[in-house]
């Protein structure tokens, strides 16, 4: 039985050959940690996201290239993909969420917040380095979603309408990009402890973001998420993870976590 042939990411003459990776969120907790892993594996990794202090760190870290983006901003995506011509992974990291109010209590703002970065940050990003992903003829886009996109829970709906609109954009992108050399993912975590994902939903109320992990012993970690990502982009290039779904063991269902207090 014949082996399908392997492509690879096409690499240019310049000195540095290895293939091109970007990151986006990659200022902290699972961006930061996928920039790490990413690299670990032999990719050049655009880091990419708003806080430029945090980035050129982390770039001098893995030897990679720091880019300052902001995903709701058309001219900043641009400004990204003129920076980064070759590019065979795409790992869309940046996204966020805000509030837990019911729906009639919900401040709309917020919501426009959600769609704008979970959901056309996606769009934009995925639009301006589509090109270079199709001409690397092996290219990869991982979206970073989560249960949130599959399951609801009352006082989630912004945020869990988001991620099933990111599902739906992977879903749908997968389908266009049939016949094209560019797989398409998408990891969803489900409880994951980073430094930063509940305090930004509850506004900097430390102690609030602190309960939503009480007396559960071992949430997912970013690295967790990170390894979940490699995995997916290391498989051979005819290997295509639709989805990936990875919860703690202690969390069964968005609504079923044991907790041991």
């Amino acid at each position: 039985m014949s082996t399908p042939p392997t492509r690879r990411p096409r690499r240019s003459d310049r000195a540095d050959a290895r293939p091109v990776a970007v990151v986006t969120g990659a200022s902290s907790g699972i961006g930061a940690a996928a920039a790490r892993r990413v690299a670990a594996e032999g990719y050049r990794v655009v880091c990419a996201a708003r806080r430029r202090d945090r980035l050129d760190e982390l770039a001098a870290e893995i030897d990679g290239e720091a880019v300052t983006l902001d995903v709701t901003s058309s001219e900043s995506v641009a400004a990204l993909a003129a920076a980064v011509p070759e590019c065979s992974l795409l790992v869309n990291d940046a996204g966020g969420a805000l509030g837990l109010e019911p729906i009639a209590s919900a401040d709309p703002d917020e919501w426009q917040t959600m769609f704008d970065v979970n959901v056309l940050g996606v769009l934009r990003v995925t639009q301006a380095l589509l090109p270079a992903l199709i001409a690397s003829g092996a290219g990869h886009v991982i979206v970073v979603g989560s249960t949130a996109g599959r399951i609801v829970y009352e006082g989630g709906a912004g945020y869990t309408a988001a991620k099933h609109a990111v599902a739906a954009v992977v879903e749908t992108l997968r389908l266009e990009l049939c016949g094209q050399p560019v797989r398409v993912s998408e990891i969803a975590p489900g409880m994951v402890r980073t430094e930063e994902f509940s305090l930004v939903r509850f506004h900097g109320d430390a102690e609030r973001a602190k309960q939503v992990y009480a007396g559960v012993e071992a949430p997912l970690t970013a690295d967790d998420i990170a390894d979940c990502i490699a995995w997916c982009a290391t498989r051979p290039p005819h290997v295509n993870v639709d989805l990936l779904v990875v919860k703690p063991l202690a969390q069964a269902a968005q609504h079923k976590v044991h907790r041991t207090t």
